[in-house]
């Protein structure tokens, strides 16, 4: 049956355990009775005119495209001081640790040209929006609960290795073009306490993942991090773990549920951009 952009924002949040959508989320041009909808990690204006020309009703990219979610990113930065404090780190670190990121991405939106692809979904009248935290959330939430069962079965005190054979049981991991990597520690360095850092805009850098093995995190899980961030933790002789899962497949975990849940209503998505 038809689904409108109300309902796929419903559906999110309901899968999620969101309240509202977040400020990194949004319906750039609404549909009502959408029937066969494309959705790819990163839609840009050809991608709009692809969905067009292949009989598509909707388009559904999960990074932000322009408008609120692009403008507003930097809001939902802040989960990642939630999730140091979550972790022990104390709140005025937490937002020593975050700011410079926080800063980038404020200044980051004044540069962008937050209207250029809705305008051109606007013009071909074909409905638009983006969903992106609630599915990581999503995915968040499903990597914390696949590593804790994993692990609390265990005779001995975990590794890091015990944490990615965990969450090689995800299909996603599975069927990945990329490898569960430590860049920073090693897979038989004790896991200690995990901190898995997705859900959160972007990830942390080397700061932030300084600040949580400074308050007594062993691990933090990044499913991306820049070459240049990795070699600031290496040359600061960190003394903790980063594992990077890796971004398109981590992205996936959460973005897969809510194609079930989507084709579940009885709706056609068609899957590109790394789907």
């Amino acid at each position: 049956m038809p689904i409108s952009s109300n309902e796929l924002v419903a559906l999110a949040l309901e899968i999620s355990g969101m309240e509202r959508l977040p400020d990194d989320s949004c319906v750039l041009v609404p549909g009502e009775s959408m029937t066969r909808v494309m959705f790819g990690i990163d839609i840009g204006t050809s991608e709009l005119q692809l969905a067009k020309t292949l009989g598509c009703d909707g388009v559904i990219a999960h990074h932000p495209t322009g408008g609120s979610a692009t403008r507003h990113f930097a809001n939902v930065l802040t989960r990642q001081i939630d999730f140091m404090v979550a972790h022990g780190v104390p709140l005025e670190a937490a937002r020593t640790a975050a700011q410079p990121l926080i800063s980038r991405s404020i200044m980051g939106g004044h540069s962008a040209n937050a209207d250029h692809v809705p305008s051109v979904a606007r013009l071909l009248g074909m409905p638009l929006m983006n969903m992106h935290l609630p599915l990581d959330e999503l995915g968040r939430q499903i990597m914390v609960q696949t590593v804790e069962d994993h692990v609390t079965g265990l005779d001995h005190a975990p590794h890091v290795q015990d944490a990615i054979d965990a969450l090689m049981t995800l299909p996603e991991y599975q069927q990945a073009d990329t490898q569960i990597m430590v860049p920073v520690g090693a897979v038989d360095e004790p896991l200690g306490k995990l901190a898995i850092v997705h859900g959160a805009g972007t990830n942390g850098g080397a700061r932030i993942a300084q600040a949580f093995f400074d308050h007594g995190v062993g691990t933090v899980l990044y499913i991306h991090c820049a070459g240049d961030e990795v070699s600031r933790l290496r040359e600061s002789e960190a003394t903790g773990n980063l594992i990077v899962t890796g971004h398109i497949s981590s992205d996936l975990i959460g973005i897969n549920r809510y194609i079930t849940a989507i084709e579940e209503r009885g709706v056609e998505v068609v899957r590109m951009s790394g789907l």
